[in-house]
């Protein structure tokens, strides 16, 4: 079961890795333009961050939550599809709200599986397979992107994106196979009061807020990142296509970070959560000054902040929440975070078209001020002992 777990969580979130390169590449092709591309993601990801709330209430709520899960998976794989026939054939603003509602289903690929964690294995062994779910999101960081860009090199982008779809719907099987969970009494509570209650569990546990607000601000400069990458594909590596290789590139290295955390999983997560914001800010910095092919090393170094950040904030997710809202605070997380990618997908898209350089360097400060915001949230010492979360 855990194994197949984390086949369905790797096939689900290769599809969505590679559909945000693969989406950018399509309407830089269509368009000729970076705003195209990054209207798309921005719009995908804008409606994942609006819809958490509502699917982790779902999931909570549910008897069979893998059911669920499937369906919103397959919702996914059909809204992505559809956004590649009818980019180029209809106005791009219809594209963009086809986008918004596909992005509605968006969480299950990441919090969703993740709050179902605990549902597969439990007690020691959950930090390793924590760890190892983490892992999941960097192996997929790393073969999306890179996949995305072979394709779309050899075939175009719409038959990139297309791949995209097809992953994530490989996945159905796998959410659909999940053992029934037990039931919570989640669902004899007023839907208003569910989707309050992630919202609440992440305002009080301090170490979960600070958490959760340090990656949200520094997903803002890794959506900026993303745009980046085809526009310094075409400035710096002869080809637009390419850029994708440098989101493999920094995959390469959150892999390689995160096999060495998941042989030994870090005893201080949230330390680790400010670390390796600091180390994003200092490789973003280099990205923006380095030249032609030593971008690839620049882009790449920053997965050895992605990878461990992720690992940290998975970590504190799971010490920190109470069992019986585990899929609404995972999935509101996700949601906020997943809205400081939108956020920075939006602004980058006309930023980086002007200068690619400035937008990296803003990238920069923004993973610095994501480390004061760290710093400026404290907690209590009483939330970080594991014994005081509930539903642990």
């Amino acid at each position: 079961m855990k194994y197949r777990y984390l086949v369905g969580a790797s096939t689900a979130r290769m599809g969505d890795e590679s559909s945000g390169p693969a989406l950018l590449l399509l309407g830089f092709a269509v368009t000729r333009s970076a705003g195209a591309g990054s209207a798309l993601l921005a719009g995908l990801t804008i409606a994942a961050a609006a819809g958490g709330p509502l699917f982790g209430a779902a999931l909570d709520g549910s008897r069979r939550p893998e059911r669920i899960l499937a369906g919103a998976l397959a919702a996914y794989a059909l809204g992505i599809g559809a956004i590649q026939v009818s980019m180029g054939k209809l106005p791009l603003l219809l594209v963009v709200c086809l986008a918004v509602v596909t992005g509605l289903s968006g969480p299950a690929v990441a919090g969703g599986w993740t709050s179902q964690l605990p549902r597969v294995v439990s007690g020691d062994a959950l930090a390793r397979f924590s760890a190892l779910d983490a892992l999941t999101f960097d192996v997929a960081s790393l073969a999306g992107p890179a996949l995305a860009a072979v394709i779309a090199a050899w075939l175009g982008a719409r038959p990139a994106v297309a791949v995209s779809a097809t992953l994530v719907a490989l996945a159905v099987p796998a959410a659909c196979s999940l053992a029934p969970a037990p039931v919570s009494g989640a669902a004899e509570k007023p839907l208003r009061r569910q989707l309050a209650e992630g919202f609440t569990i992440i305002i009080q546990r301090r170490a979960l807020l600070r958490a959760t607000a340090t990656s949200v601000v520094s997903y803002l400069g890794i959506g900026m990142l993303l745009v980046c990458c085809p526009v310094l594909g075409q400035q710096r590596l002869g080809g637009a296509s390419r850029g994708a290789l440098l989101i493999s590139a920094a995959a390469v290295a959150a892999v390689i970070s995160n096999v060495v955390l998941a042989r030994r999983p870090p005893r201080r997560p949230d330390a680790l959560v400010l670390a390796s914001t600091l180390l994003l800010s200092l490789s973003l910095g280099a990205a923006a000054v380095t030249p032609g092919w030593l971008t690839m090393l620049a882009v790449g170094s920053s997965g050895v902040g992605q990878g461990p950040q992720l690992t940290g904030l998975l970590a504190v997710r799971h010490r920190e929440s109470p069992a019986a809202v585990r899929g609404q605070v995972f999935t509101t997380a996700a949601s906020l975070k997943i809205g400081g990618l939108a956020a920075g997908t939006a602004l980058a898209g006309p930023l980086a078209g002007r200068s690619a350089i400035t937008c990296l360097l803003a990238a920069a400060g923004i993973q610095v001020v994501a480390a004061a915001v760290y710093l400026a949230i404290r907690t209590d010492p009483v939330s970080r002992n594991p014994a005081t979360c509930g539903g642990r």
